[in-house]
């Protein structure tokens, strides 16, 4: 199965691809003028330059790439702050410019909250995923559940392995319906596997699990067994699993399909609905599909795009989850095949 990307618009800013000076860049962005003076002060005048001039050259930034740079600027911030008594009211300080109290107060609680998660489950990422496996496959599924939530989805995806399917399939389930997690729940995994697990209690809610978790988790997994979880989850919950068929597989991921699954793809999409789809797409994936077609297609397909001129990026959103739906279809039926992690190739 093809890498997850969490959202329809370009990866040209997913996290993980973002330089340092990006990620200043973002963060200055998103937290106002004022503030970000106040944080690049210390700056050399050279070093803002850049940083102004990598403002400048920012488009439109996903939600999720302004919450992951504020996440890791804060969890370096409050990590100062174990040297420096400076580290948590330095945040606070700039936050409340930026956001007002109350926002700030309540950014501040939930970084620190994940946080309190990494150090409570610090000992079980380091774990190894087999005798991780050999340790949970005894506990109540929810109690398994909620552990895995917490770890990194390649160390999810080996624990798995070491499952029966149909116990894979149950503790996917309850980990794609989990949203919020009690401190009281996390005392009764605290009493269900002991003190070996350097357990400690929140003060409040803890956000994990859900679709995107369990996407991510069965992007890295054979097909056979991403099939059994999903079948599984299935047959509780239809809707659920095609939340989660949905995130593993994204408008970006096109350009990882070779060019005869892509003219399959093309055979069933309006040129209308392809250049709505692709006036958000990136530079490379315009030229992957583009380069998989006519001439005469193509210039169809540039006369199409200026047509439309300004649009609202719902419909492009919708027209990109469209297209996404068709590759399913033909997934479903044989006639497009996406490369899965793990999975034996004979040529």
């Amino acid at each position: 199965m093809i890498a997850l990307a969490r959202t329809n618009s370009s990866d040209k800013y997913a996290p993980e691809r973002l330089s340092g000076r990006q990620k200043v860049a973002i963060l200055c962005m998103a937290i106002g003028a004022e503030a970000a003076a106040k944080l690049t002060g210390s700056l050399h005048p050279d070093e803002a330059e850049v940083v102004a001039l990598e403002m400048a050259q920012l488009d439109r930034v996903p939600q999720p790439t302004i919450d992951a740079v504020l996440t890791e600027w804060l969890e370096l911030t409050l990590g100062v702050d174990s040297l420096s008594a400076g580290g948590v009211e330095f945040a606070k300080d700039v936050l409340e410019k930026a956001f007002g109290p109350d926002k700030a107060h309540h950014i501040l609680k939930r970084i620190q909250g994940q946080l309190a998660d990494s150090d409570r489950f610090g000992r079980l990422r380091r774990a190894d995923p087999q005798q991780l496996g050999s340790t949970l496959r005894n506990e109540h599924p929810q109690t398994i559940a909620l552990i895995m939530a917490h770890l990194d989805p390649a160390q999810v995806a080996a624990i798995l392995r070491e499952f029966d399917p149909a116990l894979g399939g149950e503790v996917m389930f309850r980990i794609a319906k989990m949203e919020k997690v009690s401190p009281e729940m996390i005392a009764l995994v605290e009493r269900a596997i002991g003190n070996e697990a350097n357990l400690a209690f929140a003060q409040g809610m803890s956000s994990v699990g859900g679709p995107a978790a369990v996407a991510a988790v069965l992007n890295l997994v054979n097909t056979a067994l991403e099939k059994e979880v999903l079948d599984l989850v299935c047959e509780k919950d239809p809707h659920l699993s095609d939340q989660i068929k949905n995130l593993m597989f994204v408008f970006e991921d096109l350009s990882s399909l070779d060019d005869k699954s892509l003219q399959r793809l093309l055979r069933e999409v309006d040129v209308k609905q392809l250049a709505l789809a692709l006036k958000a797409a990136s530079p490379e994936l315009k030229q992957k599909i583009m380069g998989t077609m006519s001439q005469r297609a193509v210039a169809g397909l540039k006369e199409e795009i200026e047509y439309l001129g300004p649009v609202k990026m719902r419909d492009v959103e919708a027209a990109q989850t469209d297209i996404v739906s068709k590759v399913r279809a033909l997934e479903e039926t044989g006639e497009i095949v996406l490369s899965a992690g793990s999975d034996d190739v004979i040529v």
